[in-house]
């Protein structure tokens, strides 16, 4: 039976870990296959006092998918498209459906997710929903929460919670954060409910997407073209991604060729999807006004030419994760910063956080979502000591971060890890506020233990 529990601890050695490089041995594992075997498995945990912490494909950045209490109850066998409406643009899903499976499903019919975590063949829905992912498109789509139409969850004591969007355009029924329930889950981290099945909104897919990846001479002009982009009307980008000096020698490495513009000092990708032809002179005359030069500018056009471009972001974590994986006996593990700013003082947060590394003496690899002013700094701690050091200097660059109007976690979502970080961004109000809505939903405190909170 789907619902019983594993304890060899071989199968539960298999989920001590996730993408964060924590590590935690469950004391069992289930991989129920149906919601009924959901509710049956939290209604067992509430009469044996058990923790319970559900996990999709572990890809979290921050730990919150190893349980460090009690239970882990895996979602992945939960993986139907339960149906695709053509008409009303939504999908019906289980958790464990992978990203990529559901885009490839919706393909057919015209459709697409917008929501894409750059691990697509590794994330799941059911983490999507939990940390409210994004991804580079995030630019142009926002973030997975505004896409969630209805959910259901299954709560701490075996009951199942459902919530859909009101469809009205106007609400002034009581407190704004009671009016759209689906939001309590989105973003929660499994410690309100382990969701079950989503409603899910799709978009039309474009007629037309043109990548384009563009070296720049250093990280001023690169960051200066970002800004550029956002607020040039000739150009629609629905993603622009920064890569610096290092992170683009792993992506021109994994692309095996050597040859692109190999003195530059950082590149920006970006996409143009729009019903028309894509602007490609304005981008180019764009790219050239900020120091590019088009010849060094490289054009994905078409379907296979979109996935070698999305191969080249995904080829930066698989890079980090491939360097770390010799210090994880020892202690050590990636780490990755995930705070974000205002878009136009990206440059001057991320000056202020090479001053801080500098004074630690640390050379982190950067990437990510700059166009939202969301850049990720991936260093590689080889021990304890060295994660110790690593969160020194975060810590400093987070309060840098807030006193610019920031946020210490912008897409991979609290966690355990985290945690310890909150109350830098979050006051006691807005503490109290989340700590009621758990006793609500969890009063004992019983799922995802260790998570946000």
């Amino acid at each position: 039976m789907s619902t019983a529990l594993l304890r060899d601890p071989s199968a539960c050695e298999a989920y001590a870990r996730d993408v964060s490089g924590l590590r935690a041995v469950p004391a069992a594992v289930a991989r129920p296959e149906t919601p009924d075997e959901v509710v049956a498995l939290m209604r067992q945990a509430a009469a044996d006092r058990q923790c319970v912490t559900a996990a999709g494909a572990q890809t979290s950045t921050t730990g919150a998918s190893v349980a460090e209490r009690g239970w882990l109850l895996s979602t992945r066998a939960m993986a139907r498209i339960i149906d695709i409406d053509a008409t009303r643009r939504v999908a019906r899903v289980e958790p464990g459906v992978l990203i990529g499976d559901l885009q490839r499903a919706c393909a057919p019919f015209g459709l697409f997710f917008a929501p894409d975590p750059t691990s697509e063949e590794e994330s799941t829905v059911g983490g999507a929903i939990a940390c409210n992912a994004s991804g580079p498109r995030t630019l142009r789509y926002g973030a997975t929460r505004s896409h969630v139409r209805a959910l259901t969850a299954v709560l701490a004591d075996g009951s199942r919670f459902t919530a859909r969007r009101s469809a009205v355009e106007k609400n002034t029924v009581g407190y704004q954060m009671a009016h759209d329930p689906v939001d309590w889950f989105v973003g929660s981290e499994g410690t309100l409910g382990v969701v079950v099945e989503a409603e899910l909104a799709l978009l039309p897919s474009p007629p037309r997407v043109l990548g384009l990846g563009v070296p720049f001479p250093d990280e001023h002009s690169a960051l200066a073209f970002i800004v550029a982009a956002r607020e040039t009307p000739a150009v629609a980008p629905r993603c622009l991604e920064y890569f610096d000096r290092e992170s683009f020698a792993i992506a021109r490495a994994a692309m095996d060729d050597a040859h692109w513009a190999p003195s530059a000092g950082a590149m920006v990708y970006t996409e143009d999807a729009g019903e028309d032809e894509p602007p490609l002179d304005d981008w180019l005359a764009l790219a050239e006004q900020l120091g590019a030069s088009a010849g060094d500018v490289r054009a994905f056009d078409g379907e296979q030419a979109l996935r070698e471009a999305r191969r080249l972001r995904h080829a930066l974590p698989t890079a980090m994760h491939e360097r770390t994986a010799p210090y994880l006996p020892l202690g050590g593990r990636r780490m990755s910063t995930d705070w974000a700013v205002p878009y136009r003082l990206a440059a001057a947060a991320l000056d202020q956080a090479r001053r801080v590394n500098d004074a630690h003496q640390l050379e982190p690899v950067v990437y990510g979502h700059v166009g939202n002013g969301h850049p990720h700094q991936n260093f590689i701690a080889k021990n304890p000591d060295e994660v110790r050091r690593i969160e020194g200097a975060i810590a400093e660059t987070l309060r840098d971060i807030i006193a610019m109007g920031g946020t210490v976690a912008a897409e991979h979502g609290i966690g355990k890890i985290k945690s310890k970080w909150l109350g830098l961004q979050v006051g006691p109000q807005q503490l109290a506020m989340m700590r009621a809505l758990k006793r609500e939903f969890d009063p004992e405190h019983r799922l995802a233990p260790g998570n946000i909170l």
